[in-house]
């Protein structure tokens, strides 16, 4: 029981702190928007079941942010269990961001997998391309995630 209760905090501070960095690099539209690619998207880079003219209250927008972090920190233990908390934390935003195929099924997951932790986290660089174009924001968050899962200061 012991175990599991602290597999819930671990699990819950790993969501709040890379909440912090989806919503920072989200920002926040509580009305829907088609992101870079097209995808129609609404408060913190939430895609599920969004339609063009939707609008979302802060609550609302809150809550899928938790959510969708939820979700893809259930990827990341699926895929790559057992990851120390600055890995942990950086592969929840990437898989949020990019999509579970970040940490499922890459070389990402691979190295993870193979116990080079290093090699893992220097992946995020390539996971920078949306509407088929290198985007300056995503290059921004990925070295973010590179440092907070090396153990570095973040730029």
């Amino acid at each position: 029981m012991a175990r599991a209760k602290v597999a819930g905090y671990v699990a819950a501070a790993a969501i709040a702190a890379a909440a912090v960095i989806g919503a920072h690099y989200e920002g926040k539209s509580n009305d829907a928007y088609a992101d870079v690619g097209g995808i129609p998207t609404i408060c913190y880079g939430h895609t599920s079941g969004v339609s063009a003219g939707d609008r979302a209250t802060d609550a609302q927008c809150e809550a899928w942010l938790k959510q969708d972090m939820g979700e893809a920190l259930d990827a990341v233990n699926r895929c790559i269990p057992g990851l120390p908390f600055g890995p942990l934390v950086a592969f929840t935003d990437a898989g949020y961001n990019a999509g579970p195929n970040i940490v499922c099924g890459s070389t990402l997951q691979r190295k993870a997998l193979a116990g080079d932790l290093v090699g893992a986290c220097n992946e995020l660089p390539r996971w920078v391309y949306a509407g088929d174009k290198i985007q300056p924001g995503l290059v921004k968050r990925r070295a973010t995630e590179q440092a907070i899962c090396l153990g570095e200061p973040v730029p």
